[in-house]
């Protein structure tokens, strides 16, 4: 396929930096809160929370809480917001946490994953440790409105996590079902961590309906990409092995579509190689290239880019502002990852 260029020079790509500048001194703060809230007398607590959550990351979703907030016009010198951010954070360390002794994964952000350094136990429980200090935020922000909406997501995303389980290798599983995991295991969480900040700001009508929406549809393409990136983004730029989803027999659009697409020989090549977990030498390979025959990876790219526009389209009641756009240009990142 030919590769348009346009007269004007090469595209910029979109970047969080502009949200991260215009949100710095909140992040700050986050860290600094994120910091306090690990400390425990148990040092293997906050050594192990810390190689988790010091490692880096995008911090995406406290991102989008103290965003939602301020463009909600959030402006008040307590320390509410930040409280909420990390809380949200935490949620996420701990669902990471547990997802890793599931999945049996060797690496997260480019590193060794905890699990594979302190072992499974220990990882589970400083996750559990992690999920307690959420609600113990949660609580010291004072709203029950706030305390519900997290904890219904909390509750929604253990839900997609063990749905993703009972689907997992189940080469049947149609992408309704698909979709329902990653709105629960993703989605739901970028959408509390939005929706909560309109609400801390006070705005609980359309604009918290319309941050609520922002972050789900965000979301969604958000976890699409990555799941297409397991099968041809970088290693280096994805901070785990290419190719996880398939070795663990994972069930992913780009699976789902690659299978309802092939024929009786390709199936049974994702029956064995999935189903069976029966992986030989060359088999990622193969897939690699039943997927682009069958144009699977670029299809979910596209359901990526659908949701990123319902993404933007919902900051549309908004007014024009630097961090409207900012937020509008995180969307265009989280799909052009995949560039």
């Amino acid at each position: 396929m030919a590769t348009v260029v346009s007269l004007e020079g090469k595209r910029k790509a979109p970047s969080l930096e502009p949200l991260l500048s215009l949100c710095a001194d909140d992040m700050v703060r986050i860290d600094r809160e994120i910091l306090a809230r690990m400390r425990s007398p148990v040092a293997l607590i906050p050594e192990l929370a810390n190689h988790l959550v010091g490692a880096g990351g995008k911090r995406m979703r406290p991102l989008l809480t103290v965003a939602s907030a301020r463009l909600c016009g959030y402006a008040n010198d307590d320390d509410r917001h930040i409280k909420l951010a990390t809380c949200v954070e935490f949620i996420h360390s701990a669902t990471l946490l547990h997802d890793d002794v599931v999945d049996v994964s060797a690496l997260r952000r480019g590193k060794p994953s905890a699990n594979s350094l302190w072992g499974d136990k220990a990882s589970v429980l400083v996750g559990d440790f992690l999920f307690t200090r959420a609600f113990e935020l949660m609580v010291d922000v004072g709203s029950l409105d706030i305390l519900g909406v997290l904890s219904r997501a909390s509750s929604k995303i253990a839900e997609g996590e063990v749905l993703q389980l009972v689907s997992q290798r189940d080469t049947s599983t149609p992408e309704a079902t698909y979709l329902e995991v990653i709105k629960a295991k993703t989605a739901k969480l970028f959408a509390a961590a939005s929706e909560v900040g309109a609400m801390i700001a006070g705005r609980n009508g359309p604009e918290r309906v319309a941050l609520e929406s922002f972050g789900m549809n965000l979301g969604i393409a958000f976890q699409l990409v990555d799941d297409a990136l397991d099968y041809v983004g970088r290693q280096a730029d994805l901070g785990k092995t290419v190719g996880d989803d398939f070795r663990e027999g994972k069930i992913t659009l780009p699976v789902i579509l690659a299978f309802l697409r092939g024929g009786a020989v390709d199936r049974e090549f994702w029956k064995r190689t999935i189903e069976k977990l029966d992986q030989r030498e060359g088999d990622l390979e193969h897939a690699q290239a039943l997927m682009e025959r069958h144009h699977s990876v670029a299809d979910t790219l596209e359901r990526a880019r659908h949701y990123g526009a319902m993404a933007r389209d919902a900051l549309g009641l908004f007014a024009d502002a630097p961090l409207k756009a900012a937020m509008l240009e995180a969307v265009d990142f989280a799909i052009d990852r995949a560039h």
